[in-house]
């Protein structure tokens, strides 16, 4: 069995190679709600050139993305570290069929009632991730990554092999990452507290809200 990567660390080393290099490199940055985003953001503004992609078509209903997507907005127009950087949000379209279709979870029963960190969780990063890393090669940044991995009741070893897994044909590269490292999952929870943000209670698709409700 493989040694545990520390991804963490692999950032970290990452961001020293950036900062002795003097420039300050592209970032598209995957995100799934304001809070996961707060801190990443706080993070990681003084790093990179940062525009959030929020592609999300596995949240259910659709007034549950639209409420995450308007809370992602007000914050960035509101945090100090976004304004002062120039953060933008970039949204692409919500067509929930694809979310069905990319993980076939109404076709396999047992994953509509499995715990998060599953195979149905699992898809679910790879079909947003690839969809995110096209956009990003498309778009010329230097860097992708996602904002997943700040969350406890995600599976960070799943989400940064997926990320590694992506070869891209010009410069573009996966930042490795797991965000819940260094207190920053609690700092995410203070942010939220601070800028009143909303804080879902289900993680976005119908079969993690049945469980939840």
């Amino acid at each position: 069995m493989p040694a545990k990567q520390n991804y963490q660390q692999q950032l970290e080393n990452i961001i020293k190679e950036i900062s002795l290099s003097g420039k300050k490199p592209s970032l598209l940055l995957h995100a799934c709600c304001g809070p996961c985003s707060s801190y990443v953001m706080e993070y990681l503004a003084g790093i990179f050139n940062i525009t959030i992609y929020y592609y999300n078509p596995n949240i259910h209903p659709k007034a549950e993305y639209d409420r995450r997507l308007a809370e992602l907005k007000k914050f960035v127009s509101s945090f100090p570290p976004a304004i002062q950087t120039g953060i933008s949000v970039v949204e692409d379209v919500y067509n929930p069929e694809d979310f069905f279709e990319a993980t076939n979870v109404r076709n396999q029963i047992e994953l509509q009632t499995e715990s998060e960190k599953g195979e149905r969780c699992r898809r679910c990063y790879l079909f947003r991730m690839k969809r995110a890393w096209n956009y990003a090669s498309n778009h010329n940044f230097d860097f992708f990554t996602t904002t997943l991995s700040i969350s406890p009741h995600k599976d960070s070893e799943k989400i940064n092999t997926i990320g590694q897994a992506f070869i891209s044909e010009n410069s573009l590269k996966y930042l490795p990452a797991d965000f819940k490292k260094k207190n920053g999952y609690l700092r995410s929870l203070q942010l939220s507290k601070e800028y009143g943000l909303y804080r879902q209670d289900y993680c976005g698709c119908v079969y993690s809200q049945q469980q939840t409700h």
